[in-house]
């Protein structure tokens, strides 16, 4: 009989770890989604909500900065492979970034390196490497 209740404890403590694991799967897959549905409409300001807040607070985006993405229209965003673990909560993603000057209407890619950390706390993912650089040739 407790061999059966052992069993059924270390059983339930692995199924647990798992829906734990499953629900930090699921939150990256949605946070990613929204992530580059925002940049896909061109919303850099409401993607600024992604950027870890202790980051965020450290170094603001400047209004230099928000004036130059309002200069460029994302024409594309593939995210290739997807996120790769890079260590206990974090993933990273190298994303191709099709954008079109709204002056020019000339279009080129950059690659956005991105680094997502999981903040158990908040049970949130945040991205810590900032909004794309939209400045690089």
């Amino acid at each position: 009989m407790r061999r059966i209740l052992s069993l059924l404890i270390v059983l339930s403590a692995v199924l647990l770890a798992g829906c734990a694991t499953q629900s930090r799967s699921d939150t990256l897959t949605t946070t990613l989604t929204a992530y580059s549905s925002t940049l896909r409409w061109g919303d850099f300001q409401s993607a600024v909500q992604f950027i870890d807040p202790k980051i965020r607070a450290d170094h603001p985006l400047s209004k230099l900065d928000m004036e130059r993405y309002q200069q460029v229209k994302v024409s594309g965003y593939d995210e290739g492979a997807g996120p790769v673990p890079a260590g206990e909560g974090q993933v990273k993603q190298t994303v191709h970034i099709s954008l079109v000057n709204i002056h020019t209407q000339t279009e080129r890619t950059i690659i956005d390196h991105q680094t997502w950390h999981y903040d158990e706390k908040s049970k949130h993912w945040w991205l810590i490497s900032g909004l794309p650089d939209i400045t690089q040739d």
